[in-house]
């Protein structure tokens, strides 16, 4: 693989991790110290070579802005922020010159409510209470606009499904609850 990645909100690292062992130079980026403390543990057993820090994609702009990364993922972690059309700028930022980036959120209607919130934190008990605030979900066209805006490209969108009684997931064209994009920077634009 080669490239310079940048996991936003890397949680305990399974993405991260995996993605080095095909050969990426990965830096995962968590803002929850305890969460970036067990992924360093998890690290250093499995003998990772993933970098993991502390830290924003904020900070790290305010850092070093010349820092580039060929692919930025964010999963499941833009609904959790304060200001998500902020966050796309600062990917956007971030990204090399035909780098790509990979995001997953939750989209924002009744049927997303019903299950990401009543369904997987109440009900399955699958999520903590409270980990969902509905008011931060976001449309597939709320972020269309932002990347827009950002001088990025909007390359495909696709649903991702679970099944709670099989515990399996897909992806597919049902994009009602939780969504992917790929998002891409073209060669030239700024």
């Amino acid at each position: 693989m080669g490239k310079k990645m940048l996991d936003v909100g890397c949680g305990g690292g399974i993405l991260s991790e995996s993605l080095a062992n095909l050969g990426a130079e990965v830096t995962a980026i968590d803002a929850s110290k305890k969460t970036i403390n067990i992924a360093k543990a998890h690290a250093k057993k499995v003998k990772s070579k993933v970098t993991y820090l502390n830290t924003t994609t904020e900070a790290i702009l305010s850092n070093s802005s010349n820092l580039k990364f060929d692919l930025i993922t964010c999963l499941e972690m833009l609904e959790h922020v304060p200001d998500p059309s902020q966050t796309i700028i600062e990917f956007s930022s971030l990204l090399s010159p035909s780098g790509d980036l990979i995001i997953s959120t939750i989209n924002r209607n009744p049927r997303s409510y019903l299950f990401a919130v009543i369904g997987a934190e109440y009900i399955l008990n699958l999520l903590p209470k409270g980990t969902h605030d509905y008011s931060k979900f976001i449309k597939p066209s709320e972020i269309s606009r932002w990347i827009r805006s950002s001088n990025l490209l909007l390359k495909e969108t696709i649903g991702l499904s679970y099944n709670p009684i099989t515990d399996t997931y897909w992806l597919g064209k049902d994009i009602a609850v939780n969504y992917m994009m790929h998002i891409k920077r073209e060669n030239g634009l700024n």
